[in-house]
């Protein structure tokens, strides 16, 4: 196998595998050999997997207020390993001038981020590289004038069966005078590389998006929301997005009847969804967290354990460190880390508004927001 000057290929590439993705980019400016090695998409792959399986992290989305009482987005990366953290310089068309801007997801080093309304941007931080989407190929008006169009839900999330990243966005078209379900619901999707939307015809929306803290999830393929189906059940909504198609998760029994004093929260702990239920009020919290052991199962949920009380913490964010602690926001607006087996808390240097904190499990690649995993 021919190497690379004095060094043997193989050992070149055990090298170059362990090089952060800032370094690599700079590397492909020293000769063409180096730069078509890097930007090798078996290569992107090799490096995306040791990352994942080596340095992993998480990526913290909160809002800071300015010295003039302006709120910013501000990202910071915590280490799994020493819970050291490190801001993150991001720079987006709508990084700064959207007070809530949301973090729709993230997938091999990617992150989705929107302001709900028309603007989509992806983005990897660690290559800098940045795209607003293109608008909506949905139409903003209806032949019926008095339906109102709204985007309803949005996912991010990578479709295992054709091997590509996807967007997701509901469109739901209300009646101006209407009850508090949309009339009716249309859905798009972009795929990385394609440049453009492209609507699901013929396919029905089961249930209505709503909100509910730290709960929208991608995970095993398909993005999930929390939602309420026709007869007013509380459920959760997942989209494939392999099959793109919907499916409605029936959540436990004693949360059939929505209670607006209870918060519902979805994560991913072990292998399998989790559900976090806790007060929506108080100066002191319990969590109980219930997992889903066979996934689209309704009769699988069973209650593992409940964390608390504790004073002064607002809501679940998600689990880390090999799935031994769970990553909490303080209604001070600080993180910390709960040991699910000492039960102790650690504080983290990562501090913002309170409720404006999204978190999730977090890799640097060098994968594309052009064309994914096939090209750099």
């Amino acid at each position: 196998m021919q190497g690379f000057g004095y060094l043997p290929r193989d050992l070149f590439l055990e090298i170059f595998l362990r090089l952060p993705v800032q370094s690599l980019t700079r590397f492909k400016c020293v000769c063409k050999s180096w730069y078509a090695f890097i930007n090798n998409p078996n290569f992107i792959s090799m490096h995306l997997n040791y990352n994942s399986n080596n340095n992993g992290f998480v990526l913290i989305k909160r809002c800071l207020l300015t010295c003039l009482g302006k709120k910013e987005n501000m990202f910071s990366l915590v280490s799994r390993k020493d819970f050291s953290s490190v801001y993150i310089a991001v720079d987006l068309p709508l990084y700064k001038k959207e007070p809530y801007l949301q973090l729709l997801g993230h997938c091999d080093g990617i992150i989705c981020l929107s302001n709900y309304r028309d603007d989509i941007v992806l983005c990897n931080p660690a290559t800098k590289e940045s795209m607003v989407l293109p608008k909506s190929c949905l139409p903003c008006f209806s032949s019926n004038t008095n339906l109102i169009p709204q985007t309803n839900a949005m996912g991010f999330g990578y479709d295992l069966k054709n091997q590509q990243y996807k967007v997701v966005r509901i469109v739901s078209y209300w009646e101006e005078f209407g009850d508090s379900l949309p009339l009716l619901s249309r859905v798009e999707v972009y795929t990385i590389g394609t440049d453009s939307w492209r609507e699901i015809k013929n396919v029905k929306v089961p249930a209505h998006v709503q909100f509910s803290p730290c709960f929208e999830t991608y995970f095993n393929g398909s993005f999930h929301w929390y939602a309420m189906d026709h007869n007013n059940n509380e459920v959760i909504l997942s989209f494939n997005m392999g099959e793109e198609e919907f499916q409605v998760i029936p959540m436990p029994d004693f949360l059939s009847i929505h209670d607006n004093s209870i918060c519902r929260s979805l994560l991913v702990w072990n292998g399998c969804l989790a559900l976090i239920i806790y007060p929506g009020n108080g100066i002191e919290k319990s969590f109980q967290i219930r997992v889903m052991e066979k996934y689209g199962v309704k009769e699988s949920w069973t209650r593992k354990l409940t964390i608390g009380p504790l004073a002064g913490v607002e809501m679940p964010l998600m689990f880390w460190k090999s799935d031994g602690e769970i990553l909490m926001e303080r209604i001070d607006g600080q993180t910390v880390s709960y040991n699910l087996i000492t039960k102790e808390i650690k504080n983290l240097q990562v501090y913002g508004v309170p409720k404006s904190f999204q978190t999730v499990a977090y890799v640097n690649s060098l994968v594309s927001i052009g064309r994914g995993k096939s090209n750099a």
